[in-house]
């Protein structure tokens, strides 16, 4: 006997907005979402994923949820011999009025949990899993409360330590790096007026991404012991090496919340699907937060999700099956093509070796000069299909 037709592991955005699709194609569906702290980063969504969001009806109008973006300005601070153009990116090349918005991942959240609570085939479970297995009758989770729940299909959201993943046999690669990256909110004495600004250094970006007035979200990835001394320096001290590596160029900075420092890592499956089991979000895939493409690609995920559920015809015994098959053919070129983009890009910020520099440089003058190339770069870094 089934508990429902679905179950959607996992509490983090692309879980809910997992659980909400599945429950939306008509599916019985119980979502496990522990409690968890308030999620305080933020997410630079491009348009695509906006779009979806709105198509979903998860969102409405994006300037009630956050801060457009219209620009993304590249400035080389590394000493290196080759050394790349500074370089603007405008979405009125594009023929866009913004690239994407930036949002509060808490504030997405209250909208997404408010989609839930109109959906009566959706039940939240409050609990987490401790085990999961394939079994003959289909998967099966244990909760930790010893209860045990079946369904044809489950969707794995639980994160870059997935224990569904693990659990069902999917092969995942993680390559961890020495880098971190030290998140915080700072008050600029200038805004940012829309752009997106990266300070390329030779350990990683240090990057501002607009946050409504003269609000800023800083993303300094550099060495995880350089960023643990900077944390632990004293709030004047911080606010002078911060100044420092932002050049002066807006004026005063002042910290507006703690830091924080995640460590940095990538993860890759072979395929995001098979018997009856689908992976969406970081159980799929993780990376650097270099190109905006962390919950892009967790959307583009659910929205593929989606597309396979529209097709599946569910009065055929093995339609989950067939399902997790069909979404992991439609999610292996995008997982391919965007892992092998954002890892080389990471990779070739942290290269010391001048061919790796040179290329680099090249191809940032390139992009500078090149009007068809750059919108070719904005359809690539934008996900569009």
């Amino acid at each position: 006997m089934m508990d429902a037709d679905a179950i959607v592991v996992g509490g983090g955005l692309a879980g809910l907005a997992a659980a909400i699709a599945v429950a939306k194609a008509g599916l019985s569906t119980i979502h496990l979402a522990p409690p968890g702290p308030p999620d305080r980063r933020t997410s630079a969504l491009m348009m695509p994923s906006v779009e979806y969001l709105q198509s979903a009806g998860l969102i409405g109008a994006p300037e009630a949820f956050g801060q457009k973006l219209s620009q993304i300005r590249i400035i080389d601070a590394t000493s290196r011999l080759l050394r790349a153009p500074e370089t603007v990116f405008d979405a009125k090349e594009a023929g866009l009025d913004a690239f994407g918005w930036n949002f509060a991942n808490v504030r997405l959240t209250e909208a997404f949990q408010a989609s839930i609570e109109a959906l009566p085939n959706l039940r939240t479970v409050a609990q987490p899993l401790t085990q999961f297995e394939l079994s003959a009758d289909g998967p099966k989770i244990t909760l930790a409360d010893g209860g045990h729940l079946h369904a044809p299909l489950v969707v794995g959201a639980d994160g870059k330590k997935s224990l569904v993943r693990a659990a069902a046999g999917f092969r995942a690669r993680e390559n961890g790096f020495t880098q971190a990256a030290l998140v915080c909110d700072l008050e600029l004495g200038r805004g940012l007026d829309g752009a997106s600004v990266e300070f390329h250094y030779p350990n990683g970006p240090f990057t501002f991404v607009p946050a409504g007035g003269k609000r800023t979200n800083l993303v300094w990835i550099d060495e995880r012991e350089v960023l643990k001394q900077a944390q632990a320096l004293s709030k004047d001290a911080l606010t002078a090496l911060l100044l420092e590596k932002s050049q002066r160029l807006f004026g005063a900075i002042a910290l507006a919340t703690p830091t924080h420092i995640f460590p940095l890592s990538t993860i890759t499956v072979d395929h995001a699907g098979a018997n009856g089991v689908v992976l969406v979000g970081e159980a799929a895939h993780a990376f650097p937060p270099i190109g905006a493409q962390g919950l892009n690609l967790g959307l583009r995920d659910v929205a593929d999700l989606s597309g396979a559920l529209a097709t599946i015809d569910r009065a055929e015994p093995d339609w989950a099956v067939r399902l997790s098959e069909d979404y992991a053919r439609r999610r292996a070129d995008d997982l391919s093509r965007t892992g092998g983009m954002v890892d080389t890009l990471f990779r070739s910020l942290l290269a010391d070796m001048l061919p790796a520099q040179a290329l680099r440089a090249g191809g940032l003058w390139a992009l500078k000069l090149l009007p068809a190339l750059r919108k070719q770069a904005f359809a690539v870094g934008m996900g569009s299909r």
